[in-house]
């Protein structure tokens, strides 16, 4: 798992936008996001920069940054690559994923189980985050994984902006069931699994 200072600041920027906390619309100045993050210019920068290339956040000259809108096609056109990918990803994840990484969803499986137990939804969204993550390093292909960063972080955003308990909960059961499969090596059930999952996610 990544660790440096830019991905610390990208991690917490990206949180507040996904939890709504930093809401779609908002113009903000990169010295609020400096406060925000909790890090210094530079890493700050450059979670920008990262942002800026998902999608979610525009640099706008002469005025500053925006936080980009949600729009009506999102959902479905963030579903659309994720149904392709995801379950290729999540196969190729269980076939080649390492030890440290098996151990490191485990613990994410673990931190999503206490999550609905608890109704934390921000601390799901964070495991999911690592989840994400996790699966990114795991699957040795990179032209998928860079295809899925940025629509699996507008998904979680979209997901949050409409988050019911009943649906949430059962969201975080198909993520375990994924997870569980990665995990054990199952790519099979790790591909049908992430499948279950999209098919539910893909629901409005």
């Amino acid at each position: 798992m990544q660790d440096s200072l830019s991905h610390r600041a990208y991690l917490a920027l990206e949180h507040a936008i996904v939890t709504l906390a930093l809401q779609p619309g908002a113009l903000v100045t990169e010295k609020q996001l400096i406060e925000l993050s909790g890090h210094g210019r530079t890493p700050v920068r450059e979670a920008i920069q990262k942002l800026a290339w998902q999608g979610l956040v525009l640099v706008k000259p002469r005025v500053g940054l925006q936080v980009a809108f949600i729009k009506d096609t999102d959902h479905g056109h963030v579903m659309q690559v994720r149904r392709e990918l995801e379950p290729i990803a999540a196969a190729l994840a269980a076939e080649h994923a390492t030890q440290a990484q098996r151990d490191q969803l485990a613990l994410c499986a673990t931190t999503m189980r206490q999550s609905a137990e608890s109704g934390d939804l921000e601390g799901f969204f964070a495991a999911d985050k690592t989840f994400d993550e996790i699966l990114e390093e795991a699957c040795p292909n990179a032209f998928i994984t860079s295809a899925l960063g940025p629509v699996q972080t507008h998904s979680r955003r979209l997901w949050y902006s409409n988050a019911e308990a009943e649906r949430t909960q059962r969201s975080i059961s198909l993520h375990v069931a994924t997870i569980t499969a990665i995990q054990q090596g199952e790519a099979d059930a790790a591909r049908v699994a992430m499948g279950r999952l999209i098919d539910y996610l893909s629901q409005t």
